[in-house]
């Protein structure tokens, strides 16, 4: 579908630069409207009526898309009225589209001149300058938007010119005009942090402190605003001062979270090791402590424990004692589990504290997996399927609960219960899933559905693997084995073996494979070729069973007899079939 070309351009000149600034308004989106024409007076009343038709004119073809000659009727107004400003101002995203940049600005510039009454004229200029890069030209422009008594109210303006002086570091330029946003929205809490950066910026402490001291008095009973005093006083190296002010904010609030982290801070900076100790422990185990602090100031105490030696006892204490105080702390145990994870304390130890959160926060799902991973190893199969069937109710959509469930399962040989935990989480599925896990879930499935004999249940299983993921070459081996054990497809089957190997050249089984799939479309010297390949590539010490099977039968149907009975002998003591193999022996052949 057509898009409106003035809107495309006035979209391109009014893209958001590289300043920290509120976004300008954009370009108007809807379809131009006439506006009503304020030729100059003189014009005779058949050149109005002649500007007026090609203004609207050229307004209907740029609705209806036709852009050149929207342009040259433009052009026809200005031959009749060349100090039209909003000619100009039609014509500049013209421009833009077209990269004349120059041109465009000289009709933004032309109609905010011609009419500096009309802000939208004037605040289109300035976002030009500023995208353009000439900012110096922006901030006179701007003081013209909003030095108008008309425009004072324009906070979205005066946002603009202070982030420009603050862009070009006039920090005179930021004060003159945060004083204007004051007086448009009174003083806040926003504009007087700036006011003291800027302050800061311009080295005037006396002027910083006094900004935040008339925000005090103004809010006499908001103690942030103390404490944010009290702050910067102590950043300015007057720690009495703040020291007043956070014991007496305590004296009202005793409880007062910001206050007491603050004071924690003028301990340390005192270098007072107790003091600050003691209101620290304070602070971990109020419950009226918020978890964000508690957290914060525990990877504190971590980080200075590391970087003067790293002993973990005093640190494993304090935990204690907090976890202690404060049983159902998810985030608490978390952390706490983590430290214990990074020191590589016995897996033991840190499973227990996985095992605490996992009981405050069963929701929490990284917890949850690392227990189940650790346990893994351990093959601590029950407790892996007690958590991974909790999970799945807290968190239904996570597929990742239903594969460990599956797999305990298929551990202990319970296959079915497998089946169905790999089932439930192929019903999650969902389009943002992920395509690894999915096709993991069905090859699966397609590997216990064969063992059940559900030859055609498996196979569909197999197909649904490969639609998640075509180049999974495990599945790809599996399934073109399967179907030469069965007799089926083997055109098929030996295309997607020759894939897995293609995938895996130097991967014993898949050779193997693609060996035994040549054997059995009768193409024995291929097989031969292949074979000999995955006996050199095959992973194990001692050469599996099947591999020496599979190759003596193919030596036996290239002639190579002696060589046939060798392999057969060798897979006879890895243990495969006697009865089939002394049968082969005596035959001489598969």
């Amino acid at each position: 579908m057509k898009r409106n070309l003035i809107h495309i351009a006035a979209a391109t000149a009014t893209c958001v630069v590289a300043l920290a600034m509120a976004t300008p308004k954009a370009w108007a989106k809807k379809k131009v409207q006439p506006t009503k024409v304020a030729p100059v007076k003189t014009l005779s009343y058949n050149d109005k009526r002649r500007f007026d038709y090609f203004f609207l004119e050229a307004v209907k073809q740029e609705n209806i898309g036709n852009y050149a000659s929207a342009l040259d009727l433009m052009n026809h107004c200005l031959a009749i009225n060349p100090n039209a400003a909003e000619v100009y101002f039609m014509q500049a995203p013209y421009y833009v589209q077209l990269k004349k940049d120059s041109l465009a600005l000289a009709c933004l510039e032309k109609a905010a001149t011609l009419r500096p009454d009309n802000s939208t004229f004037t605040e289109r200029l300035g976002q030009f300058y500023i995208n353009s890069g000439n900012f110096d030209k922006a901030i006179q422009t701007y003081e013209k938007l909003t030095a108008n008594t008309k425009e004072t109210g324009n906070s979205d303006a005066l946002n603009v010119l202070m982030q420009l002086y603050g862009r070009q570091k006039d920090f005179n330029g930021v004060l003159k005009t945060l004083n204007k946003i004051e007086l448009v929205n009174g003083i806040t809490e926003e504009t007087t942090l700036q006011k003291v950066r800027a302050y800061e910026m311009l080295d005037d402490k006396t002027s910083a402190f006094k900004a935040l001291k008339q925000l005090c008095d103004d809010h006499p009973n908001d103690v942030n605003y103390k404490l944010m005093l009290g702050n910067w006083l102590m950043q300015n190296q007057k720690e009495a001062d703040a020291h007043k002010i956070f014991t007496a904010v305590l004296a009202e609030d005793p409880d007062n979270t910001f206050a007491q982290a603050s004071l924690y801070d003028y301990y340390r900076a005192k270098n007072n090791d107790a003091m600050a100790t003691q209101l620290r422990d304070k602070m971990l185990i109020s419950p009226k402590t918020d978890n964000e602090t508690k957290l914060s100031i525990m990877k504190q105490v971590v980080q200075e424990s590391e970087r003067t030696g790293g002993d973990s006892t005093a640190v494993l204490a304090l935990f204690d004692k907090i976890t202690s105080a404060n049983p159902n702390d998810g985030n608490m145990a978390e952390l706490k589990a983590a430290y214990m994870s990074v020191k590589n304390m016995p897996d033991s130890l840190v499973n227990n504290a996985l095992r605490q959160v996992v009981a405050v926060a069963p929701e929490n799902t990284g917890a949850r997996l690392q227990l189940i991973q650790s346990l893994w190893k351990k093959q601590r199969w029950d407790e892996i399927l007690t958590l991974s069937k909790q999970a799945q109710a807290y968190t239904p959509e996570e597929m990742v609960f239903y594969y460990f469930e599956g797999m305990a399962n298929y551990q202990i040989d319970k296959k079915d219960q497998a089946l169905d935990a790999f089932k439930r989480g192929v019903s999650q599925i969902n389009p943002k899933s992920d395509k690894e896990i999915v096709a993991e879930f069905y090859e699966l499935m397609g590997e216990i559905l064969y063992q059940k004999k559900q030859h055609k249940e498996a196979f569909a299983a197999y197909d649904s693997c490969l639609q998640w993921k075509p180049d999974k070459a495990s599945c790809l081996n599996n399934y073109a084995y399967y179907l030469g054990e069965q007799g089926k497809d083997l055109d098929k089957a030996e295309a997607m073996s020759y894939k897995a190997i293609k995938n895996e050249p130097n991967n014993g089984t898949y050779l193997d494979t693609y060996a035994w799939l040549l054997f059995l479309k009768k193409r024995y010297a291929e097989a031969q070729v292949y074979i000999e390949q995955a006996l050199k590539n095959d992973s194990t010490s001692l050469k599996s069973k099947v591999v020496l099977e599979h190759a003596g039968d193919i030596y036996a149907m290239n002639g190579d007899t002696k060589k046939a009975i060798e392999y057969w002998n060798m897979a006879l003591k890895q243990g495969a079939d006697k009865a089939v193999i002394n049968r082969k022996i005596k035959m001489k052949k598969p």
